[in-house]
């Protein structure tokens, strides 16, 4: 047999076929690369170049702790700060911290159980003008219903 005089495939090019890019606003605030078992947050530390050692020194109890920028090369560029937090990454007064995940699930369920709390207490007060002549009516459902189309 004969060989064909068809051209190899590894010969032939395929040119790729891309979206076209679009515009997008620039971010404000970078996003660090995630690490397993931690989470991140932007604190305030400064409004309107006055410092704000009441709200930075809250969120350290809480347990966040500031990011080395050394450890996040890829916002370096955002600069470090030669204050209170040196080798720290702020851009516009705002410091780049992280948590074990597991705090933020605990305070998570802690601010829930206070809202869930407070929502028994306005219940309750609410139910309580209620006449069993004319009750009035505690409904906190909301149903999603589609239409039967044409």
């Amino acid at each position: 047999m004969e060989k064909s005089a068809r051209p190899q495939r590894d010969l032939e090019t395929r040119e790729k076929v891309e979206r076209p890019k679009q515009w997008m606003p620039p971010q404000l605030l970078p996003d660090p690369t995630p690490e397993p078992g931690y989470a991140f947050r932007w604190i305030r530390i400064k409004t309107l170049n006055k410092d704000d050692p009441i709200n930075m020194s809250a969120k350290l109890r809480e347990g966040w702790e500031p990011v080395k920028a050394s450890d996040h090369p890829e916002i370096r560029l955002f600069g470090a700060t030669n204050g209170a937090f040196p080798d720290s990454v702020e851009v516009g007064g705002l410091l780049l911290c992280k948590t074990p995940s597991e705090f933020v699930g605990q305070r998570n369920a802690y601010y829930q159980n206070q809202t869930d709390s407070q929502m028994n207490a306005v219940d309750n007060n609410f139910m309580r003008e209620s006449d069993p002549r004319m009750p009035m009516f505690k409904e906190r459902k909301s149903t999603v219903t589609f239409g039967k189309g044409l």
